[in-house]
C-alpha cells in the first residue's frame, strides 16, 4: 500500500488515493463522525451554484461533492488526479463529466468557470500557490472560489484534544474501515502541518483573489475560504 510523504509528490498522492477509492466516502463519514455531510452542505451554500453556470469541482474524488451543483442545475466538472477515485465516481455517477487533471496544471482554457471549488484537497497539492493561481486563471472575471479545508480550531483546549485525536485515534479507526489505513496517517500529518486561517487567506490574496474572507465550521476544525476574481 502507498503512503505519500509530506513533500506531496503527485504520483505518490495520486497512488495513495487510488488505493482508498473504493471505501473513501464511507471512511470519511466514520472518521468525521458524520460532520463531512454538514461541511459539504455548507460548501454548496457558499458556492451558490445557479442553473446553467459552469462549476469546476477540484479534488472531486468519487464526485460525491459534485452532486449538489448538478442538482442545482449547474454544469459541473468533477476533476481529480487520482484515476482510481475518478473510476469509482464514473461507475456510480456515469452522467457526470469526470476529468483527470492536476490542480497545478489544469486542462482548461482561461476564464471558463463561474465558480471553482475544492474540498479537502488543497493541502494535498504539491504547490499550493501555483494551484491557487491556476484556479484564478480558469475562473471568469467576476467569478468566485470556495475552498473547504481542515484548519486550526480557535479554542486552545479543543485544539489540543483535536490534535491528539488526529495523531492517536484517527489511524486505529482508519484501520477498521479503510483499505489503506497508512494513508490516513499521512492525512493526519498533513492536517497538522497545514497553515491556519489567516495564513491561507494571505496566500489567496497573493494569487490574485480579491474580497477574500473565511468562516469557521465546527469550531475551526474546518474553514471555508472565499475569494473573487476581479472583473
Amino acid at each position: 500500500m502507498t503512503r505519500a510523504s509530506l513533500d506531496k509528490q503527485p504520483h505518490e498522492v495520486a497512488s495513495m488515493f487510488d488505493n482508498v477509492a473504493a471505501r473513501y466516502d464511507l471512511t470519511n463519514d466514520v472518521l468525521s463522525l458524520g460532520q463531512d455531510r454538514i461541511w459539504r452542505k455548507e460548501v454548496a451554500k457558499a458556492v451558490g451554484a445557479r442553473p446553467a453556470e459552469k462549476v469546476l469541482d477540484l479534488a472531486a474524488g468519487t464526485a460525491t461533492s459534485s452532486l449538489p451543483f448538478a442538482q442545482a442545475g449547474a454544469y459541473v466538472v468533477p476533476c481529480d488526479f487520482s484515476l482510481g477515485m475518478l473510476q469509482v465516481g464514473k461507475q456510480r455517477r456515469s452522467w457526470l463529466p469526470c476529468t483527470a487533471g492536476d490542480a497545478t496544471r489544469l486542462p482548461f482554457k482561461d476564464d471558463v468557470f463561474d465558480a471553482v471549488t475544492i474540498s479537502f484537497g488543497l493541502r494535498n497539492v504539491q504547490d499550493t500557490d501555483v494551484a491557487l493561481r491556476e484556479m484564478h486563471r480558469v475562473t471568469r472575471p467576476g467569478g468566485r472560489l470556495v475552498i473547504c479545508e481542515f484548519s486550526q480550531p480557535t479554542w486552545a483546549p479543543f485544539r489540543t484534544v483535536y490534535t491528539e485525536y488526529l495523531m492517536r485515534a484517527l489511524p486505529p479507526v482508519a484501520r477498521s474501515v479503510s483499505s489503506n489505513p497508512d494513508a490516513y496517517v499521512y492525512l493526519a500529518e498533513s492536517i497538522r502541518e497545514w497553515p491556519d486561517q489567516p495564513a491561507l487567506a494571505e496566500r489567496l490574496q497573493g494569487a490574485g483573489w480579491t474580497r477574500v474572507a473565511w468562516r469557521n465550521l465546527t469550531g475551526g476544525v474546518v474553514a471555508l475560504h472565499r475569494g473573487h476574481k476581479a472583473g
